[in-house]
C-alpha cells in the first residue's frame, strides 16, 4: 500500500520535473539560436546569451539526476548484483539506496551555502546576483532525496527480482 502511493508520488513528481525540464531545454535550444543568429548574422555582440547557456544547461542537468532516479536509470552494479543470491541482493539495494540519499543529502546540506554565497556574488553580464544559478544544486539534491526515498519505499529492494527481458541485458538497478 506504501509502495503504491510511493509509486504514484514519485511518478507526478518525475513528470513535473520533466515539463520542467522539456521547458528548460526549449529556453536552452532558443538561447543558443539567438546566439548562432547573433554571432553570424547580426553582429549584435550579445554578451549574455553563452552564460544563460552554461546557466541553463547546469539546471537541467542537476534536474534530470531525480528524473533518472525515479526511473532507476541512474547507474547501478547491475552484473555483480544479479550474481548474489535474492535476499542479499533485497539487502544490497536497500543499502544503495540508503547510500544514495546519504550523498543527495550531503549535497543539499552544503549546497545551500554554496547558494546562499550566491547572493554576494553578481553575473556582471546578467546584471543578477548568482544565487538562483547557485540554487541549481540544492533544489535538485532536495528532489534527488525526495526521489530516492519515495523509488526506495516504492520497490523495497526487489526492482532485480526478475531477471531482465530478452535484448535488455544490463538493467539499470
Amino acid at each position: 500500500m506504501i509502495g503504491e502511493f510511493a509509486g504514484r508520488l514519485s511518478h507526478q513528481i518525475n513528470r513535473g520535473t520533466e515539463v520542467i525540464l522539456a521547458a528548460l531545454m526549449v529556453a536552452l535550444v532558443l538561447d543558443v539560436w539567438i546566439g548562432v543568429v547573433d554571432r553570424y548574422f547580426f553582429h549584435w555582440q550579445l554578451p549574455w546569451p553563452e552564460v544563460l547557456a552554461r546557466y541553463l544547461m547546469i539546471w537541467a542537468a542537476m534536474l534530470a539526476v531525480s528524473s533518472g532516479i525515479a526511473r532507476r536509470e541512474h547507474i547501478g552494479l547491475t552484473a555483480m548484483l544479479m550474481t548474489l543470491p535474492l535476499p542479499l541482493r533485497r539487502a544490497m539495494l536497500i543499502a544503495i539506496d540508503g547510500l544514495t540519499f546519504a550523498l543527495f543529502f550531503y549535497v543539499l546540506w552544503f549546497g545551500i551555502g554554496f547558494a546562499d554565497s550566491g547572493a554576494k556574488r553578481q553575473a556582471m553580464i546578467l546584471g543578477a546576483t548568482l544565487q538562483p544559478f547557485y540554487a541549481a544544486i540544492p533544489a535538485a539534491a532536495a528532489l534527488a532525496c525526495v526521489q530516492v526515498v519515495l523509488v526506495a519505499l516504492r520497490d523495497a529492494g526487489t526492482q532485480l527480482d526478475q531477471p531482465a527481458p530478452e535484448g535488455e541485458e544490463g538493467a539499470s538497478a
